[in-house]
């Protein structure tokens, strides 16, 4: 049987409530962040459960081609519970969830249920987001230098809201979307970034004011600021720098003549720093801005990046001597996934994934093996299936016993950049299946599981 992308809301609640039986499942409740953390440790149980089950069905030796593919569990309780710490945490700030990162059909619906906004890029972003039936006023089209065909779209579909941060923008605009609502993005310091992006995209102070002069002379209506301190964020004073500079230029946009309503405070936002970051963002929003200014961001990764474990089989090894001890023997692994893949977020995102082992012939729940705790660490590199060199997931990594052929790895957040920048290189696949659960009643609630 051939891999589906997905699997049915009736297959998710057979996953589910069997699990259930067993108190695998916690709610999120208001007592805050270490009913999160507790949450989340709870939900790990229902994970591992839902890969060993998927992963031990399949038998390497007579299956179809591609049923030992690389499979996703997607466990969207986490996104809302992601959801449920912005609100503790930047309860002004309204997310508009950045379609790039991961645009998976069911984050996007439960996106839309929990009430956000979509950051969208192009015309498909914008497709996708008006798939989950939202209204076009949740969208904002968060792209500096559009294509023309699109910005026709956009009008046509009622997607008013756009960046802008140049003047050939604001022409192309004022000749082709005249009604459209502008949003200038600013350049931000954004040289801690794992991303940066103001290489490419943001206007200087220097000409922000020209162009809101421009704006105001094409009789363009200009509505807020926005700013982006770059994906995966490491310096949370960015964002102070960044609202500071955004407050002169609400300043220079009321002289001119704009009446400006919104900030939009971009992305940067990450699973392991977010209250830090919070807490600096919420104090200069407050100093800076009063009520009345409405506060948007663009999240991606915070949602997605924990919310997706991915599966992958070993399909070859080979033995090397170990280079920190010829003496003693290392295998190189090869997986039936790699860089082209689902791991293109080594290449893209600079991420460094973690293999572990999900299933082994050396388990413990094998008879008469040694348990765990009890195998010898063997050294490991971890390859790609494609016949490029840079396939390389893990230079060096110690895993617990005699990996074989047939046997599962699995990685943990694999949410973010990864699915959505997968190829076909050399043949392989780029559409691998999805399970999906809800470690969440709020999430299974909102999408009917």
């Amino acid at each position: 049987m051939a891999p589906t992308a997905c699997v049915s809301p009736a297959e998710v609640c057979n996953l589910k409530n069997d699990l259930n039986s067993r108190d695998h499942l916690t709610v999120v409740n208001n007592h805050g962040v270490d009913d999160l953390l507790q949450s989340r440790l709870t939900a790990k149980d229902l994970v591992m459960s839902v890969l060993k089950k998927r992963a031990a069905e399949v038998d390497v030796d007579r299956c179809e081609p591609g049923e030992e593919d690389a499979f996703y569990v997607a466990d969207l309780g986490e996104v809302y519970r992601q959801h449920m710490r912005w609100k503790m945490n930047l309860g002004r700030v309204k997310p508009f969830y950045a379609v790039k990162c991961n645009p998976d059909p069911e984050v996007l619906r439960l996106m839309a249920q929990l009430g956000n906004g979509f950051d969208c890029a192009s015309k498909s972003e914008i497709d996708l987001a008006l798939q989950t039936g939202i209204d076009p006023s949740r969208i904002i089209y968060a792209q500096p230098c559009k294509t023309k065909s699109y910005l026709r779209y956009a009008q046509k579909v009622g997607v008013k809201q756009m960046t802008f941060d140049n003047a050939d923008e604001l022409y192309k605009i004022k000749a082709t979307f005249p009604d459209a609502e502008l949003y200038l993005r600013i350049l931000t310091d954004d040289s801690t970034s794992l991303c940066r992006l103001s290489m490419k995209f943001g206007a200087s102070m220097d000409v922000a004011s020209q162009l809101l002069e421009l704006a105001h002379h094409l009789e363009l209506k200009v509505v807020g600021v926005s700013f982006h301190v770059g994906s995966g964020a490491e310096d949370p004073r960015a964002f102070l720098k960044a609202v500071q500079d955004a407050r002169v230029v609400f300043d220079q946009a009321a002289e001119i003549g704009h009446e400006l309503h919104t900030l939009d405070v971009g992305g940067g936002f990450c699973q392991e720093t977010f209250e830090q970051f919070s807490g600096y963002l919420s104090d200069a929003l407050e100093t800076y801005f009063p009520p009345s200014v409405r506060i948007i961001a663009e999240p991606g990764r915070y949602y997605v990046a924990s919310a997706f474990t991915l599966a992958a089989n070993i399909i070859a090894r080979r033995d090397v001597p170990d280079p920190l001890d010829p003496s003693r023997d290392a295998y190189m692994l090869y997986l039936n996934d790699g860089v082209y893949g689902n791991f293109s977020n080594i290449i893209f995102d600079h991420q460094h994934p973690v293999a572990k082992v999900l299933l082994s012939s050396a388990d413990d729940s094998q008879p008469g093996t040694p348990s765990s705790a009890a195998l010898e660490n063997i050294s490991y590199s971890i390859w790609g299936p494609t016949c490029d060199g840079i396939d390389v997931i893990t230079e060096r990594i110690d895993l617990p016993g005699l990996l074989n052929t047939g046997d599962w790895l699995y990685f943990e957040d694999m949410g973010a950049y990864t699915k959505c920048s997968a190829t076909r290189f050399n043949g392989f696949s780029d559409n691998h299946e999805v399970i999906y659960i809800s470690s969440e009643t709020g999430a299974s609630a909102l999408l009917n599981y």
